[in-house]
């Protein structure tokens, strides 16, 4: 790491921001100057941490750059073994509390819906995760027909199914009111053309398949090597290293996993004019619009 800064860039500081964040505003009015093609000579290429439909920062924990750093200590504590009901619990919820809010600051903006429906898919969430999750435990503890070894690792697998459905849960309860009210379609020059409920409907539908393939390598891989890994000489004489090696592995699969679900759907996507409402239709000439899916 250099010791001083070069060119432009400041010097890096632990712990601190690289740039003033007072830049923020003037990076909004960058991107309203750039909409309006007024853009002062000599500016270059600019990368925000801000919301494409609201253009306010994102907190850091609930950007998807800061997914995993801040999902990651979550996930290796919902694959801990051995969980009891109190540890079920709390990880779930929390793994549940971060990706609402996640849900939430990455949402689409253009209807900004009510506290109340932030709260009832919170809710909902967490109750369908941890409902999930404790019964899925009970009936395996409870099936006598598995030996000891085989529960213990039916019982690493048990995020899955849990974690995967409430991710539904959460994004369908807390951007419902976008199918009732819809989201705004625009033409390709960024005008806002309408608001659509079919352009909602296949939002919430992408942003959900997207949440169901996001925890596939998270919760399934890391458990699988694992059980793997135990049986060698590297854990078995160094069992101290087992905590260590599963939180690598859930990080490695974190890594993975984020930008392939991302990458499933552009978040700005587009649908063809045709399959949407006649009154979207008879508003523009244009074969398609585009829609802020959220992330």
């Amino acid at each position: 790491m250099a010791a001083g800064g070069k060119g432009d860039y400041p010097l890096f500081a632990l712990g601190k921001p690289r740039f003033d964040q007072s830049r923020l505003k003037a990076a909004v009015q960058l991107l309203e100057d750039y909409k309006h093609g007024t853009l002062p000579t000599g500016v270059s290429n600019q990368q925000a941490i801000l919301h494409p439909d609201t253009n306010e920062k994102i907190l850091m924990p609930f950007r998807m750059s800061g997914y995993i750093p801040f999902g990651t200590p979550i996930v290796v504590g919902l694959l801990l073994p051995q969980q009891t009901f109190g540890t079920t619990v709390f990880w779930q919820w929390l793994n549940q509390s971060h990706n609402a809010c996640v849900n939430y600051a990455n949402r689409n903006a253009t209807k900004p819906p009510p506290v109340s429906q932030f709260i009832l898919g919170y809710i909902g969430a967490v109750t369908s995760a941890v409902s999930i999750a404790v019964g899925l435990n009970v009936f395996i503890k409870r099936a006598n027909r598995f030996s000891p070894a085989t529960r213990l690792l039916i019982q690493r697998f048990v995020p899955f199914p849990a974690v995967a459905a409430a991710n539904v849960c959460n994004v369908v309860l807390m951007r419902h009111n976008e199918l009732e009210e819809g989201i705004s379609v625009l033409d390709m020059d960024g005008n806002v053309i309408g608001s659509s409920r079919i352009a909602a409907r296949h939002a919430l539908m992408e942003t959900a398949l997207t949440r169901i393939v996001l925890p596939i390598p998270i919760l399934v891989l890391p458990p699988i090597v694992m059980s793997l890994l135990e049986k060698t000489w590297i854990l078995k004489g160094r069992p101290r290293l087992t905590l260590p090696m599963h939180s690598l592995l859930c990080l490695a699969a974190f890594g993975f996993a984020l930008p392939v679900a991302i990458s499933l759907f552009p978040q700005m996507s587009e649908i063809e004019t045709s399959k949407l409402e006649p009154e979207i239709k008879i508003a523009t000439s244009s074969k398609s619009v585009f829609y802020n899916k959220g992330l």
